[in-house]
């Protein structure tokens, strides 16, 4: 059996950065939920911030890296999580999440999901 692969989008070839977080508590996307995108830089071990935004109705946010200007090294996606669950009326034992991640080929499109409850959290490599 022959297994055909749809056409890759131009604008994923040169690779990118999104994100996606959805609240797993009701099940929906967790809309005007702040984030920021830090790199590590080198020598010296300091982030620096790179991109800052807040997902929308559908959870996700525009592009933190765009097509083209991803660069190996390690980086770090901080969400406010505290503010975004006051903003709902509860409370939660995370006040924020930080995940840390290389990127190893800047030319691959990266996706990292962030699944939220206000006493858990899970992610994971996307595509």
């Amino acid at each position: 059996m022959e297994v055909r692969q749809a056409p890759a989008k131009p604008e994923m070839l040169s690779g990118s950065l999104t994100t996606h977080v959805l609240n797993t508590a009701t099940g929906l996307p967790a809309a005007g939920l702040a984030l920021r995108l830090a790199k590590l830089g080198e020598p010296g071990g300091q982030w620096m911030e790179l991109a800052h935004r807040w997902t929308d109705a559908d959870g996700r946010c525009l592009p933190l890296l765009p097509p083209g200007q991803a660069e190996a090294g390690t980086y770090k996606l901080h969400f406010e999580t505290a503010a975004y669950w006051q903003g709902l009326g509860h409370t939660c034992f995370y006040p924020f999440v930080e995940v840390v991640f290389t990127i190893t080929d800047p030319a691959q499109k990266l996706h990292v999901p962030l699944l939220i409850s206000p006493y858990s959290y899970t992610t994971y490599r996307g595509s």
